[in-house]
């Protein structure tokens, strides 16, 4: 369970921020003081190129590193990093970037620092018992060991293979004895929390999240088919099932539509063993009983639908945390909000999972049913400065009230900023000066 997440010179922010996933508010529930606990639900709301994709971007690129860096780059040539580029003292100074988790009911904060050649920093704590425990200390080549850290032999040869641009706990994940699942009655702190980056991931595509599903064949598993059925007539799309059948294939070759509207076309040597693509058809109500319609024929919103449901399922079924960039691109707020909504519930969520996403729809600052769609702790801006800063802040810097506050109007209205500085004026002028050059053009 991600508690907070710190970054600092990435893309457009310049300054360290704090995305504090930690409660404000009490939720009426009876809880632990001793136990931390977080948010299942962040909204990022703000203008265009504010930086709201950048903030998420920053926990993805970390996450990115966490899980690849040990084979991702090359020797000598140093990291691929995006520092705040407007500033020249800002762009080669290092990217700092440090989350706290909530693994095993323990307290985790695991953090690095790098620039354009290495990782100059990293380091890894735990707090059992609520006491600060090094896990291990890194400081460019030389390490340092926590007293609980176990295997010190081991954890040495794994670091002597470390490469300058690649992170220990990706390299000790690689190399060292991971796990399946945690295990609370013998935690591994290193191992814990590479597999929160693991499962945590992020879906923007949805045609590239249904491409898999043809690719893998997971389409004619029963349980993800009904899923998907569920899911299409919950949104009264109009479909009411779903076929899933072999594509049928010429000699020698295999032929397969892809959501763009192109066949792929694939050679079989001699007589394969292998089984034919699966192709996906949709069943739509008529006026004269259903219509069979392929995956390239449905909506940009039914592909976007399926695919964030489908991962959403996925999510909530192991606890991970899923980063969504403008959740409500191609979808209606009702079921961008009942999206939300399953990660809130208990019920379909009891494992803990979250989820952060960046929107435009101001519509999900409001109510569904008399019902929050997201709390005054969940709800958090991206505004950008003259100098093209980024700072992330919440909702609850200004102190909202719990009912009676019309956080939608309020928002548009710029009372919590971060939304765009229009100038009616220059639009004018800019049509304006654009309709007399054709003008001027057809004369």
């Amino acid at each position: 369970m991600l508690l907070s997440f710190r970054f600092a010179n990435h893309r457009s922010f310049r300054d360290e921020q704090q995305l504090n996933l930690t409660p404000v508010y009490g939720d009426g529930s009876e809880a632990s003081e001793s136990t931390p606990q977080a948010v299942p639900v962040v909204g990022v709301f703000g203008a265009n190129a504010s930086g709201k994709s950048n903030s998420l971007g920053a926990l993805a690129f970390m996450r990115d590193m966490v899980v690849g860096s040990d084979r991702a780059v090359e020797p000598g040539e140093g990291l691929s990093r995006e520092p705040f580029r407007l500033d020249p003292n800002a762009a080669p100074q290092p990217s700092r970037y440090v989350i706290d988790l909530l693994l095993g009911g323990t307290r985790h904060t695991y953090g690095f620092a790098i620039d354009d050649e290495r990782v100059l920093e990293e380091w890894l704590y735990h707090y059992p018992v609520g006491r600060r425990r090094r896990v291990f200390e890194r400081d460019g080549d030389e390490f340092t060991w926590g007293e609980e850290s176990g295997r010190r032999g081991e954890l040495g040869q794994i670091a002597g293979i470390t490469a300058p641009t690649a992170l220990f706990l990706s390299t000790a994940a690689r190399f060292g004895h991971s796990r399946p699942e945690p295990d609370p009655t013998n935690p591994q702190p290193l191992h814990d929390t590479y597999r929160w980056f693991y499962l945590a991931s992020s879906r923007t595509d949805g045609i590239s999240e249904l491409s898999v599903l043809l690719d893998n064949g997971k389409a004619d598993n029963d349980r993800t088919r009904h899923l998907m059925v569920d899911l299409l007539q919950a949104a009264d799309v109009g479909i009411v099932d779903l076929v899933v059948r072999p594509e049928q294939s010429d000699t020698g070759t295999s032929r397969r539509r892809l959501p763009n509207g192109y066949t792929y076309v694939r050679r079989l040597p001699g007589r394969s063993t292998a089984p034919p693509p699966l192709r996906i058809q949709f069943a739509h109500q008529g006026p004269h009983g259903t219509a069979l319609l392929d995956l390239p024929d449905q909506s940009t919103g039914t592909r976007q639908l399926l695919a964030l449901g489908l991962h959403a399922a996925e999510v909530l079924r192991t606890g991970a945390t899923m980063l969504v960039d403008e959740i409500d691109a191609s979808l209606h707020p009702i079921l961008t909000a009942k999206l939300i909504g399953l990660f809130r519930s208990q019920k379909a969520n009891p494992l803990g999972s979250q989820l952060i996403f960046t929107s435009h729809d101001a519509a999900l600052l409001g109510t569904l049913d008399a019902e929050e769609i997201l709390r005054r702790d969940e709800i958090w801006f991206v505004e950008k400065d003259d100098e093209g800063t980024s700072s992330l802040y919440p909702l609850t810097d200004f102190r909202p009230r719990k009912e009676g506050e019309n956080r939608q109007r309020r928002y548009l209205n710029g009372n919590y900023g971060a939304v765009p500085d229009l100038s009616n004026d220059l639009f004018e002028q800019a049509l304006a000066t654009r309709g007399g050059s054709d003008d001027a053009t057809a004369e």
